[in-house]
């Protein structure tokens, strides 16, 4: 080859590289946030009916969510700098406070996961009904088949991540399709529509805004699916993670304050039995064959995000099982057979504890998303002030006091947010079981010696080890 085509050639190979790292960090971001954009589907609604149907304060309480978000994700960044190979906010608890502090999180993760099976198959079972009503007298046994039929699919393994990714960009191109021919339509007053609260304005605000946090869940997945990068050093690891994290806010608050403005300009309030809010928005700004694209790929995201749930649950569970390291030493704490797995390496038996579990509480709730909700805001929160509450402390060990600062506020907002859930009562059960599970674990860990790495597992689950 001639020496002035070599420089060409060098070229080319930058630019492939290059075009293979951008197709990588928006495969890994895309997947990764369907979570929380699938959390659109019933947060806003959720918001709505917290504030008894005032459309009126519906944005303020929505921009006040999306805002709490990314103080979460400020603060986030650093422990995804601090542990770039993954570990999330159980290594950050681990290391601030002792190996055995590391449950609270883990647990808190394990109820979360269930719950996100839950609220996924059930506000799926809620889109599909919304568009085919016949549906509705069978609303828990559509959402039972649905945890079902998710998490058979889980046992075929891990390659359903690229199908998240996929499922999340067509929902989010067919929202913004929906908001575009909103703009144009004319109000078509539905539903539940009030002009107060039931309290002052900020009041109503301040108490209604946690219960759609319920948006939060799934924004600190990247600090622990950064350890899915085995390609990438610690310093590609850090950048994905942090990218994912900014673009998810960016994604996930275009899309709710778009879908919040929406519903306040054409009229949606608490919808009647058997719809959703978004469903009616849709059906109200969008023809018909958009009305329907936009219900079947909401569907499909929310069982994306149980699948998601399914893969990473059981995955949680096989990293905290009893095994034989590589230096030939016993570690672990759950019985063996939670590490088996089948051909496709899916750890069946905790995907079957996970269909069973996560089957009990959609049977309990009726199939109906809006009754998991406030449960759901609180495991991911207790997670949250954990992993912040061990930030606060390497900023003040480190000297580093804007970073300490910023930490307290975090610690401040997510710890009011979760103070007011439990304050409604109910959701304080979320806190029992993940507190007792947390107790129950640790119980475990000591029996079993108190094996070192319980801080890893997180990212010991989501790199597959």
């Amino acid at each position: 080859m001639p020496e002035t085509s070599q420089p060409g050639v060098a070229r080319g190979r930058v630019a492939v590289a290059l075009n293979a790292r951008l197709a990588l960090l928006l495969a890994f971001a895309f997947a990764v946030m369907a979570d929380p954009v699938s959390s659109v589907a019933y947060a806003i609604e959720a918001a709505l009916r917290a504030l008894d149907g005032d459309l009126g304060l519906l944005l303020p309480a929505m921009t006040l969510v999306v805002a709490v978000i990314a103080l979460v994700i400020v603060n986030y960044q650093q422990l995804i700098a601090r542990y770039p190979q993954g570990g999330g906010a159980s290594a950050a608890t681990g290391e601030a406070f002792g190996e055995g502090w590391a449950f609270v999180p883990i647990a808190a993760l394990i109820v979360d996961f269930v719950l996100t099976i839950a609220i996924s198959v059930s506000a799926g079972a809620s889109a599909m009904i919304a568009y085919i009503p016949a549906l509705a007298p069978e609303r828990s046994v559509l959402a039972l088949a649905l945890v079902v039929l998710v998490g058979a699919a889980t046992w075929f393994g891990h390659s359903g991540r690229m199908v998240f990714g996929a499922m999340t960009i067509a929902f989010i191109a067919v929202s913004m399709a929906v908001l575009a021919f909103g703009l144009g339509a004319h109000p078509q007053p539905i539903g539940t529509i009030t002009t107060t609260a039931g309290h002052r304005s900020v009041l109503a605000v301040v108490l209604a805004f946690p219960v759609a946090m319920a948006l939060a869940t799934g924004v600190e997945a990247p600090s622990s699916a950064i350890a899915q990068l085995g390609q990438l050093d610690d310093r590609g690891r850090r950048y994905f993670g942090k990218v994912t994290l900014w673009l998810t806010l960016a994604i996930v608050g275009a899309i709710t304050l778009g879908l919040t403005l929406e519903a306040h300009h054409l009229r949606v309030g608490v919808p009647p039995e058997g719809t959703t809010q978004i469903a009616e928005l849709a059906r109200i700004a969008a023809p018909a064959p958009l009305f329907a694209a936009f219900q079947l790929v909401t569907a499909l995201l929310l069982l994306s995000a149980a699948s998601s749930s399914f893969q990473a649950g059981p995955g949680l569970l096989k990293a905290l099982a009893r095994h034989t390291d590589a230096a030939g030493r016993s570690t672990g704490i759950l019985p063996r057979m939670l590490a088996r797995t089948n051909t496709r390496h899916t750890p069946y038996w905790g995907v079957a504890w996970f269909t069973g579990i996560a089957a009990a509480v959609t049977v309990a709730a009726g199939g109906y998303d809006q009754r998991l909700v406030l449960f759901y805001a609180v495991a991911v929160f207790l997670s949250f002030l954990a992993g912040l509450v061990a930030m606060a402390v390497f900023s003040h060990r480190e000297g580093r006091f804007r970073s300490l600062m910023l930490n307290i506020v975090g610690v401040v907002v997510v710890g009011f947010t979760l103070l007011v859930n439990l304050a409604r009562g109910e959701p304080v059960f979320s806190l029992l079981v993940a507190l007792l599970l947390a107790a129950g674990l640790h119980l475990m860990w000591v029996k079993a010696g108190r094996p070192r790495g319980v801080g890893d597992v997180e990212a010991l689950a989501e790199g597959g080890t």
